[in-house]
């Protein structure tokens, strides 16, 4: 998968909490080159709760679920991820523990954004890098409203 088709993805992505970062075409073209592309296959756990883990993600082909692993049953609802999504997001703004699971429900591609390259952006890049951190909090307040009405994992 090219970096121009998840760039695709994200700007189709129409969600609450969708990625939008207000980028022109070198600026994405800079922030692509912070990312490294990684395939997983079906029941693959990219994110773990509980585990501290300072890289967030976007997925670019396939869909994957947040859980809460071990709630009891009908206290957890799934989400559902699709191409163009963020995820881990919070990993970039604190080294605690991953509040909830996240599985590969088929074959993805995701591109990761690790702490250490984003820092490198944020010397390198500092505007792509404010925009960038910029919309990934816009997405995790989405969602931490979303969990706190309506009980949904936030990863």
């Amino acid at each position: 998968m090219e970096f121009e088709q998840l760039v695709h993805a994200i700007r189709s992505l129409n969600s609450d909490d969708a990625f939008r970062p207000r980028l022109d075409a070198t600026q994405w073209r800079t922030f692509g080159g912070y990312l490294t592309p990684l395939q997983v296959t079906a029941g693959t756990i990219v994110i773990r709760q509980g585990e501290v883990d300072r890289s967030a993600y976007f997925l670019g082909q396939g869909s994957m679920q947040v859980y809460l692993d071990g709630a009891e049953p009908g206290t957890s609802r799934a989400v559902m991820l699709r191409p163009g999504a963020l995820l881990g997001e919070v990993g970039l703004f604190s080294a605690g523990p991953r509040t909830a699971q996240v599985e590969a429900m088929t074959g993805c591609v995701l591109w990761s954004l690790r702490l250490p390259r984003f820092e490198e952006m944020m010397q390198r890049a500092p505007q792509v890098s404010l925009e960038v951190l910029r919309a990934a909090g816009a997405v995790m307040a989405v969602r931490i409203r979303a969990n706190m009405a309506h009980s949904v994992a936030v990863a």
